[in-house]
């Protein structure tokens, strides 16, 4: 059986209302989408960005009358705001298996020469090797993002055997649990979302990563400790601010590296770090920057 999809422009000011609304129109599912290919940097903490240009987009059952339908959702969209609706897209699309659909756009993934990611439902192509299994999500990652792949890449080129690692901004928990699969003995990963820190908790279980391996903070339960590396995926201006806290946690002669960070924002990250870390020259991929340094003796 075909869908009827429908497509309507929306700016952030109005699309949650225009989700709703074809909610209550009986769409099966509604979904957003940046209509402008306008990347989202840096929201605020605790918002729900939107892109400037959204589309919202409602799956209806091609039984529907499309023409009636049109006609409902216009007619409430002008009480509720008294204005006019912009232009409905109208498509039909075809009936398939969308959740085997959504499984089949995730392969494993390697980075470097040992390292893979590997969606739960999938074989690992090399059993011998370190492979984190780590399903996609919406809020965390799964190391299709250039940030965080730059990270994994740099975690399969070390010697992490036996390392203390701390995971600033651990998200799903990926970059730690990549350093334990590879050898490091422990890991403390921080994220201000307790959400974050369930995800990392769920995701140690599936890949079989004891307690007593990994700990989870949110930042006012850290431990005052001090790690061999020290990595945090964040984004430029709270990285701007933690680099106190991050030169505190990493020990002399420890490694930093440092990613969500646009390739217009290095020098000033770069500038941030340098009264304690000896930094090296950015490691780039699309617009998206990796920075390492070495913690000094002071």
């Amino acid at each position: 059986m075909p869908w009827i999809q429908l497509q309507i422009p929306a700016d952030p000011d109005n699309a949650d209302q225009l989700e709703d609304l074809l909610m209550e129109m009986g769409s099966d599912a509604v979904s957003m989408e940046d209509a402008a290919d306008q990347p989202l940097y840096e929201p605020d903490p605790g918002t729900t960005p939107l892109w400037s240009q959204t589309t919202v987009t409602g799956l209806f059952d091609s039984d529907r009358d499309i023409e009636q339908l049109c006609a409902d959702i216009r007619d409430a969209w002008h009480q509720q705001n008294q204005q006019a609706l912009p232009e409905i897209e109208i498509t039909l699309v075809e009936d398939k298996d969308w959740e085997r659909a959504w499984m089949d756009d995730f392969q494993p993934l390697k980075f470097g020469e040992r390292l893979w990611i590997v969606p739960s439902w999938h074989d690992a192509p090399e059993p011998e090797a370190a492979n984190l299994m780590l399903d996609p999500g919406l809020a965390f990652g799964t190391g299709t993002h250039p940030t965080t792949a730059l990270c994994l890449e740099w975690l399969d080129g070390q010697d992490v055997q036996g390392k203390q690692v701390i995971d600033y901004g651990c998200g799903s928990g990926i970059l730690g649990l990549a350093a334990l699969l590879l050898g490091a003995d422990h890991v403390i990963g921080v994220d201000t979302d307790p959400q974050a820190l369930e995800a990392s908790r769920e995701n140690a279980r599936r890949n079989g990563v004891s307690d007593s391996r990994l700990d989870l903070f949110l930042p006012e339960n850290e431990p005052d400790t001090r790690a061999d590396i020290t990595l945090a995926n964040i984004l430029a201006q709270p990285l701007i601010g933690l680099a106190p806290h991050l030169a505190a946690r990493t020990r002399p002669g420890g490694d930093l590296i440092l990613s969500g960070i646009l390739s217009s924002q290095a020098r000033e990250v770069m500038a941030a770090y340098e009264p304690w870390f000896v930094m090296d020259e950015p490691e780039r991929r699309e617009e998206w920057i990796r920075l390492t340094g070495r913690r000094n003796d002071r």
